[in-house]
Protein backbone atom coordinates (compact mmCIF):
# COMPACT_ATOMS: atom_id res chain seq x y z
CA UNK A 1 0.00 0.00 0.00
CA UNK A 2 1.23 3.51 -0.68
CA UNK A 3 0.49 6.83 0.92
CA UNK A 4 -0.14 10.07 -0.96
CA UNK A 5 3.60 10.56 -1.50
CA UNK A 6 4.06 7.07 -2.88
CA UNK A 7 5.82 5.65 0.20
CA UNK A 8 5.11 2.00 0.83
CA UNK A 9 3.06 1.26 3.93
CA UNK A 10 3.74 -2.38 4.80
CA UNK A 11 1.81 -3.49 7.87
CA UNK A 12 3.04 -7.08 7.67
CA UNK A 13 6.70 -7.87 8.41
CA UNK A 14 9.01 -9.41 5.81
CA UNK A 15 9.32 -13.18 5.90
CA UNK A 16 12.25 -15.00 7.42
CA UNK A 17 13.91 -15.29 4.01
CA UNK A 18 13.58 -11.53 3.50
CA UNK A 19 10.72 -11.69 0.97
CA UNK A 20 8.83 -8.38 0.94
CA UNK A 21 5.40 -8.29 2.57
CA UNK A 22 2.28 -8.75 0.47
CA UNK A 23 -0.14 -5.92 1.30
CA UNK A 24 -3.88 -6.41 1.34
CA UNK A 25 -4.17 -3.67 -1.29
CA UNK A 26 -1.60 -1.78 -3.32
CA UNK A 27 -1.85 1.18 -5.68
CA UNK A 28 0.50 2.21 -8.47
CA UNK A 29 0.06 5.55 -10.16
CA UNK A 30 1.37 6.16 -13.66
CA UNK A 31 3.45 9.21 -14.44
CA UNK A 32 0.53 10.55 -16.46
CA UNK A 33 -1.69 10.32 -13.36
CA UNK A 34 0.81 12.27 -11.30
CA UNK A 35 1.14 14.83 -14.10
CA UNK A 36 -2.65 15.24 -14.28
CA UNK A 37 -2.68 16.21 -10.61
CA UNK A 38 0.37 18.45 -11.02
CA UNK A 39 -1.26 20.20 -13.96
CA UNK A 40 -4.34 20.83 -11.83
CA UNK A 41 -2.20 22.19 -8.99
CA UNK A 42 -0.30 24.45 -11.34
CA UNK A 43 -3.59 25.87 -12.61
CA UNK A 44 -4.22 27.38 -9.20
CA UNK A 45 -7.87 26.23 -9.19
CA UNK A 46 -8.35 23.60 -6.47
CA UNK A 47 -12.06 23.54 -5.68
CA UNK A 48 -14.84 22.21 -7.95
CA UNK A 49 -14.27 23.42 -11.48
CA UNK A 50 -13.34 22.16 -14.95
CA UNK A 51 -11.51 19.00 -13.76
CA UNK A 52 -14.54 17.89 -11.77
CA UNK A 53 -16.90 18.60 -14.66
CA UNK A 54 -14.70 16.70 -17.11
CA UNK A 55 -14.47 13.70 -14.78
CA UNK A 56 -18.23 13.66 -14.20
CA UNK A 57 -18.92 13.73 -17.94
CA UNK A 58 -16.38 10.99 -18.63
CA UNK A 59 -17.71 8.69 -15.88
CA UNK A 60 -21.32 9.21 -16.95
CA UNK A 61 -20.35 8.43 -20.54
CA UNK A 62 -18.55 5.23 -19.56
CA UNK A 63 -21.50 4.03 -17.47
CA UNK A 64 -24.15 5.20 -19.92
CA UNK A 65 -26.10 7.42 -17.52
CA UNK A 66 -27.31 11.00 -17.90
CA UNK A 67 -25.65 12.31 -14.76
CA UNK A 68 -22.64 11.63 -12.54
CA UNK A 69 -22.18 13.94 -9.56
CA UNK A 70 -18.73 13.86 -7.92
CA UNK A 71 -18.71 14.15 -4.14
CA UNK A 72 -16.44 14.13 -1.11
CA UNK A 73 -17.28 10.47 -0.36
CA UNK A 74 -19.63 7.61 -1.18
CA UNK A 75 -21.17 8.17 2.24
CA UNK A 76 -22.17 11.65 1.09
CA UNK A 77 -23.60 10.05 -2.04
CA UNK A 78 -25.74 7.66 0.01
CA UNK A 79 -27.01 10.51 2.16
CA UNK A 80 -28.02 12.55 -0.89
CA UNK A 81 -29.51 9.46 -2.57
CA UNK A 82 -31.76 8.82 0.43
CA UNK A 83 -32.77 12.47 0.59
CA UNK A 84 -33.59 12.39 -3.12
CA UNK A 85 -35.84 9.40 -2.44
CA UNK A 86 -37.75 11.52 0.06
CA UNK A 87 -36.40 9.72 3.12
CA UNK A 88 -37.03 11.67 6.32
CA UNK A 89 -38.10 11.43 9.93
CA UNK A 90 -40.43 8.48 10.56
CA UNK A 91 -39.46 6.67 7.37
CA UNK A 92 -37.66 3.34 6.97
CA UNK A 93 -34.97 2.17 4.56
CA UNK A 94 -34.29 -1.54 4.20
CA UNK A 95 -30.54 -2.17 4.18
CA UNK A 96 -28.20 -5.13 4.55
CA UNK A 97 -26.24 -5.42 7.77
CA UNK A 98 -23.49 -7.18 5.81
CA UNK A 99 -21.94 -3.95 4.53
CA UNK A 100 -19.81 -1.04 5.62
CA UNK A 101 -21.55 1.01 8.28
CA UNK A 102 -22.10 3.99 5.92
CA UNK A 103 -24.98 2.22 4.15
CA UNK A 104 -26.99 2.35 7.37
CA UNK A 105 -25.50 5.49 8.92
CA UNK A 106 -26.65 7.65 5.99
CA UNK A 107 -30.24 6.57 6.75
CA UNK A 108 -29.83 7.91 10.28
CA UNK A 109 -28.50 11.20 8.86
CA UNK A 110 -31.95 11.64 7.32
CA UNK A 111 -33.70 11.07 10.65
CA UNK A 112 -35.05 7.76 9.38
CA UNK A 113 -34.67 4.16 10.57
CA UNK A 114 -32.54 1.49 8.89
CA UNK A 115 -34.30 -1.87 8.81
CA UNK A 116 -31.75 -4.66 8.55
CA UNK A 117 -32.34 -7.55 6.14
CA UNK A 118 -30.41 -10.80 5.81
CA UNK A 119 -28.21 -11.98 2.96
CA UNK A 120 -29.08 -14.78 0.56
CA UNK A 121 -26.49 -17.18 1.98
CA UNK A 122 -22.85 -18.22 1.97
CA UNK A 123 -22.79 -18.69 -1.80
CA UNK A 124 -24.21 -15.22 -2.46
CA UNK A 125 -23.55 -12.45 0.05
CA UNK A 126 -26.16 -10.12 -1.46
CA UNK A 127 -29.29 -8.70 0.10
CA UNK A 128 -32.05 -11.34 0.04
CA UNK A 129 -35.06 -10.11 -1.99
CA UNK A 130 -37.41 -12.40 -0.06
CA UNK A 131 -36.32 -10.96 3.26
CA UNK A 132 -36.79 -7.48 1.77
CA UNK A 133 -40.32 -8.42 0.74
CA UNK A 134 -41.04 -9.60 4.29
CA UNK A 135 -39.76 -6.35 5.80
CA UNK A 136 -41.62 -3.91 3.53
CA UNK A 137 -44.03 -1.70 5.44
CA UNK A 138 -46.08 1.46 4.84
CA UNK A 139 -43.10 3.37 6.28
CA UNK A 140 -40.60 2.00 3.75
CA UNK A 141 -39.28 4.72 1.46
CA UNK A 142 -36.28 2.96 -0.09
CA UNK A 143 -34.27 -0.25 -0.33
CA UNK A 144 -30.47 -0.15 -0.48
CA UNK A 145 -28.66 -3.09 -2.06
CA UNK A 146 -24.90 -3.56 -1.85
CA UNK A 147 -22.82 -5.16 -4.61
CA UNK A 148 -20.42 -6.89 -2.23
CA UNK A 149 -16.83 -7.16 -3.53
CA UNK A 150 -18.09 -5.95 -6.90
CA UNK A 151 -20.27 -9.05 -7.51
CA UNK A 152 -23.76 -8.17 -8.76
CA UNK A 153 -26.57 -8.36 -6.26
CA UNK A 154 -29.99 -9.32 -7.73
CA UNK A 155 -30.68 -5.70 -8.63
CA UNK A 156 -33.10 -6.74 -11.37
CA UNK A 157 -35.31 -8.63 -8.90
CA UNK A 158 -35.01 -5.88 -6.32
CA UNK A 159 -35.89 -3.22 -8.91
CA UNK A 160 -39.09 -5.08 -9.78
CA UNK A 161 -39.92 -5.53 -6.10
CA UNK A 162 -39.35 -1.84 -5.38
CA UNK A 163 -41.44 -0.79 -8.38
CA UNK A 164 -44.33 -2.94 -7.17
CA UNK A 165 -44.06 -1.44 -3.68
CA UNK A 166 -43.63 2.12 -4.93
CA UNK A 167 -40.29 2.65 -3.18
CA UNK A 168 -36.87 3.68 -4.49
CA UNK A 169 -34.01 1.27 -5.09
CA UNK A 170 -30.63 2.73 -4.13
CA UNK A 171 -27.53 0.84 -5.28
CA UNK A 172 -24.50 0.97 -3.03
CA UNK A 173 -22.03 0.19 -5.82
CA UNK A 174 -18.97 1.34 -3.85
CA UNK A 175 -17.10 -1.83 -4.91
CA UNK A 176 -18.51 -2.10 -8.39
CA UNK A 177 -17.39 0.37 -11.09
CA UNK A 178 -17.17 -1.53 -14.35
CA UNK A 179 -19.29 -4.45 -13.10
CA UNK A 180 -22.49 -5.53 -14.86
CA UNK A 181 -25.67 -7.54 -14.47
CA UNK A 182 -27.14 -8.97 -17.70
CA UNK A 183 -24.84 -6.60 -19.60
CA UNK A 184 -26.13 -3.52 -17.79
CA UNK A 185 -23.82 -1.52 -15.53
CA UNK A 186 -24.24 -1.83 -11.81
CA UNK A 187 -25.41 1.46 -10.40
CA UNK A 188 -27.96 1.91 -13.21
CA UNK A 189 -30.69 -0.48 -12.01
CA UNK A 190 -32.00 1.73 -9.23
CA UNK A 191 -33.14 5.32 -9.08
CA UNK A 192 -29.65 6.21 -7.84
CA UNK A 193 -26.29 4.46 -7.79
CA UNK A 194 -23.36 5.40 -5.57
CA UNK A 195 -19.67 4.64 -6.17
CA UNK A 196 -16.60 5.10 -3.98
CA UNK A 197 -13.20 6.57 -4.79
CA UNK A 198 -11.76 5.62 -1.39
CA UNK A 199 -8.12 4.55 -0.99
CA UNK A 200 -8.72 0.78 -1.31
CA UNK A 201 -11.25 0.90 -4.13
CA UNK A 202 -10.64 0.07 -7.79
CA UNK A 203 -10.83 3.69 -8.95
CA UNK A 204 -8.94 5.05 -5.97
CA UNK A 205 -8.03 8.69 -5.36
CA UNK A 206 -7.88 8.53 -1.53
CA UNK A 207 -11.25 10.09 -0.71
CA UNK A 208 -14.27 10.75 -2.89
CA UNK A 209 -17.45 9.33 -4.35
CA UNK A 210 -19.98 9.59 -7.15
CA UNK A 211 -23.75 9.67 -7.35
CA UNK A 212 -25.16 8.52 -10.70
CA UNK A 213 -28.70 8.76 -12.02
CA UNK A 214 -30.84 9.23 -15.12
CA UNK A 215 -33.24 11.41 -13.14
CA UNK A 216 -32.68 15.11 -13.86
CA UNK A 217 -34.34 16.18 -10.60
CA UNK A 218 -32.21 13.85 -8.50
CA UNK A 219 -29.05 15.10 -10.18
CA UNK A 220 -30.09 18.72 -9.71
CA UNK A 221 -30.80 18.15 -6.04
CA UNK A 222 -27.44 16.40 -5.51
CA UNK A 223 -25.51 19.14 -7.32
CA UNK A 224 -27.21 21.78 -5.22
CA UNK A 225 -27.00 20.11 -1.81
CA UNK A 226 -23.34 19.08 -2.20
CA UNK A 227 -22.36 22.78 -2.03
CA UNK A 228 -24.58 24.32 0.65
CA UNK A 229 -27.53 24.58 -1.79
CA UNK A 230 -26.01 27.71 -3.29
CA UNK A 231 -27.58 28.90 -6.52
CA UNK A 232 -24.15 29.20 -8.15
CA UNK A 233 -20.71 27.77 -7.49
CA UNK A 234 -17.32 29.41 -7.24
CA UNK A 235 -16.36 28.36 -10.76
CA UNK A 236 -19.54 29.90 -12.23
CA UNK A 237 -18.84 33.17 -10.47
CA UNK A 238 -15.18 33.07 -11.49
CA UNK A 239 -16.21 32.43 -15.10
CA UNK A 240 -18.69 35.30 -15.11
CA UNK A 241 -21.77 33.09 -15.42
CA UNK A 242 -23.10 34.47 -12.13
CA UNK A 243 -22.37 37.58 -10.09
CA UNK A 244 -23.55 36.29 -6.71
CA UNK A 245 -25.50 33.51 -5.12
CA UNK A 246 -28.56 32.68 -3.09
CA UNK A 247 -28.94 29.76 -0.65
CA UNK A 248 -31.98 27.75 -1.62
CA UNK A 249 -32.11 25.09 1.12
CA UNK A 250 -30.11 23.60 3.96
CA UNK A 251 -27.23 21.97 2.14
CA UNK A 252 -23.92 20.33 2.95
CA UNK A 253 -20.23 20.63 2.25
CA UNK A 254 -19.96 17.46 0.14
CA UNK A 255 -17.72 18.90 -2.57
CA UNK A 256 -14.87 16.96 -4.12
CA UNK A 257 -11.70 18.92 -4.88
CA UNK A 258 -10.11 19.43 -8.28
CA UNK A 259 -6.89 17.41 -7.75
CA UNK A 260 -8.89 14.31 -6.85
CA UNK A 261 -11.15 14.80 -9.85
CA UNK A 262 -8.09 15.17 -12.06
CA UNK A 263 -6.59 11.97 -10.67
CA UNK A 264 -9.84 10.01 -11.03
CA UNK A 265 -10.30 11.22 -14.61
CA UNK A 266 -6.74 10.23 -15.49
CA UNK A 267 -7.15 6.79 -13.94
CA UNK A 268 -10.53 6.12 -15.57
CA UNK A 269 -8.99 4.85 -18.81
CA UNK A 270 -7.17 2.15 -16.82
CA UNK A 271 -10.31 0.86 -15.13
CA UNK A 272 -11.12 -1.80 -17.72
CA UNK A 273 -7.60 -3.27 -17.79
CA UNK A 274 -7.41 -3.24 -13.98
CA UNK A 275 -10.66 -5.18 -13.76
CA UNK A 276 -9.41 -7.71 -16.33
CA UNK A 277 -6.35 -8.29 -14.15
CA UNK A 278 -8.49 -8.64 -11.04
CA UNK A 279 -10.74 -11.16 -12.77
CA UNK A 280 -7.74 -13.22 -13.86
CA UNK A 281 -6.37 -13.26 -10.33
CA UNK A 282 -9.78 -14.04 -8.86
CA UNK A 283 -10.19 -17.01 -11.21
CA UNK A 284 -6.71 -18.23 -10.23
CA UNK A 285 -7.58 -17.98 -6.54
CA UNK A 286 -10.84 -19.84 -7.10
CA UNK A 287 -9.24 -22.61 -9.15
CA UNK A 288 -6.42 -23.22 -6.70
CA UNK A 289 -8.67 -23.16 -3.66
CA UNK A 290 -11.23 -25.48 -5.22
CA UNK A 291 -11.69 -28.57 -3.13
CA UNK A 292 -10.12 -27.04 -0.01
CA UNK A 293 -12.15 -28.51 2.85
CA UNK A 294 -11.07 -25.79 5.27
CA UNK A 295 -12.75 -22.97 3.36
CA UNK A 296 -15.22 -22.09 0.63
CA UNK A 297 -15.37 -19.25 -1.91
CA UNK A 298 -18.64 -17.31 -2.32
CA UNK A 299 -20.38 -16.77 -5.64
CA UNK A 300 -20.37 -18.94 -8.75
CA UNK A 301 -17.42 -19.16 -11.13
CA UNK A 302 -19.45 -17.65 -13.95
CA UNK A 303 -20.22 -14.55 -11.86
CA UNK A 304 -16.58 -13.45 -12.10
CA UNK A 305 -17.09 -12.32 -15.71
CA UNK A 306 -19.63 -9.70 -14.54
CA UNK A 307 -17.84 -8.63 -11.36
CA UNK A 308 -15.31 -5.88 -10.78
CA UNK A 309 -13.55 -8.17 -8.25
CA UNK A 310 -12.83 -5.43 -5.75
CA UNK A 311 -11.97 -7.97 -3.02
CA UNK A 312 -11.15 -11.66 -2.65
CA UNK A 313 -13.34 -13.08 0.10
CA UNK A 314 -13.23 -16.65 1.41
CA UNK A 315 -15.25 -18.29 4.19
CA UNK A 316 -13.42 -20.46 6.71
CA UNK A 317 -15.07 -23.67 7.78
CA UNK A 318 -14.05 -22.90 11.38
CA UNK A 319 -14.44 -19.20 12.08
CA UNK A 320 -12.87 -19.62 15.51
CA UNK A 321 -9.51 -20.07 13.75
CA UNK A 322 -9.66 -16.77 11.87
CA UNK A 323 -7.60 -14.63 14.24
CA UNK A 324 -4.99 -17.34 14.62
CA UNK A 325 -4.77 -17.79 10.85
CA UNK A 326 -4.50 -14.06 10.20
CA UNK A 327 -1.69 -13.82 12.73
CA UNK A 328 0.19 -16.72 11.15
CA UNK A 329 -0.17 -15.29 7.65
CA UNK A 330 1.11 -11.92 8.85
CA UNK A 331 3.97 -13.06 11.07
CA UNK A 332 5.26 -16.11 9.19
CA UNK A 333 4.57 -15.16 5.60
CA UNK A 334 4.31 -11.36 5.55
CA UNK A 335 0.75 -11.52 4.17
CA UNK A 336 -1.75 -8.86 5.19
CA UNK A 337 -5.45 -9.83 5.30
CA UNK A 338 -8.67 -8.15 6.37
CA UNK A 339 -12.27 -8.93 7.36
CA UNK A 340 -15.33 -7.72 5.40
CA UNK A 341 -17.59 -7.02 7.17
CA UNK A 342 -18.50 -7.06 10.84
CA UNK A 343 -22.33 -6.85 10.78
CA UNK A 344 -23.56 -3.30 11.29
CA UNK A 345 -26.27 -4.39 13.75
CA UNK A 346 -23.58 -5.87 16.01
CA UNK A 347 -21.67 -2.58 16.46
CA UNK A 348 -22.17 -0.97 19.87
CA UNK A 349 -24.03 2.09 18.59
CA UNK A 350 -26.44 -0.09 16.63
CA UNK A 351 -26.98 -2.75 19.31
CA UNK A 352 -28.21 0.05 21.55
CA UNK A 353 -30.68 1.25 18.94
CA UNK A 354 -31.70 -2.14 17.54
CA UNK A 355 -31.19 -4.73 20.29
CA UNK A 356 -33.62 -7.29 18.86
CA UNK A 357 -32.17 -7.65 15.33
CA UNK A 358 -31.22 -11.24 14.50
CA UNK A 359 -29.82 -12.11 11.07
CA UNK A 360 -28.64 -15.73 11.20
CA UNK A 361 -27.09 -15.94 7.73
CA UNK A 362 -25.31 -12.59 8.02
CA UNK A 363 -23.98 -13.46 11.46
CA UNK A 364 -22.80 -16.92 10.42
CA UNK A 365 -20.98 -15.69 7.31
CA UNK A 366 -19.38 -12.62 8.89
CA UNK A 367 -17.89 -14.78 11.65
CA UNK A 368 -16.07 -16.89 9.04
CA UNK A 369 -15.09 -14.37 6.34
CA UNK A 370 -11.44 -13.65 5.51
CA UNK A 371 -10.34 -11.21 2.80
CA UNK A 372 -7.15 -12.10 0.92
CA UNK A 373 -4.77 -9.73 -0.91
CA UNK A 374 -5.96 -8.61 -4.33
CA UNK A 375 -4.78 -5.72 -6.51
CA UNK A 376 -4.46 -5.27 -10.25
CA UNK A 377 -0.67 -5.59 -10.46
CA UNK A 378 -0.44 -8.50 -8.00
CA UNK A 379 2.12 -10.94 -9.42
CA UNK A 380 1.71 -14.66 -9.92
CA UNK A 381 4.55 -15.16 -7.44
CA UNK A 382 2.66 -13.17 -4.81
CA UNK A 383 -0.49 -15.16 -5.46
CA UNK A 384 1.54 -18.39 -5.15
CA UNK A 385 2.78 -17.27 -1.74
CA UNK A 386 -0.72 -16.57 -0.49
CA UNK A 387 -2.12 -19.86 -1.79
CA UNK A 388 0.80 -21.94 -0.47
CA UNK A 389 0.56 -20.25 2.93
CA UNK A 390 -3.16 -20.98 3.14
CA UNK A 391 -2.69 -24.65 2.29
CA UNK A 392 0.11 -24.91 4.84
CA UNK A 393 -1.62 -23.13 7.72
CA UNK A 394 -5.11 -24.40 6.93
CA UNK A 395 -4.76 -27.93 5.56
CA UNK A 396 -7.75 -29.08 3.59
Amino acid sequence: MTDAAGARLDTAPPTGDGAPPIPFFDLRLRERDVEAVARCLRSGWLTMGPCTRAFEEAFAGELGVRHAVALSSATAGLHLAYLAAGVGAGDEVIVPSYTFVATAAAVLYCGATPVFADIIGEDDLSLDPEDVRRLLSPRTKAVACVHFAGFPAPADTLAELCAEAGVALIEDAAHAPGATLHGRGLGTWGRVGVFSLFANKILSVGEGGLLVTDDDEVAGLARSLRSHAMSSGTWERHSGVADGYDVLATGFNYRIDEPRSALAHSRLDQLESDIRSRRRLTRAYRERLRGHTGLSVPYADEAVAQASCNMMAVLLRDGARRDELRGALRERYGIQTSVHFPPVHRFSAYRERFPDVRLPRTEAVSARELTLPLFAHMSDAQLDRVIDALWTELPG
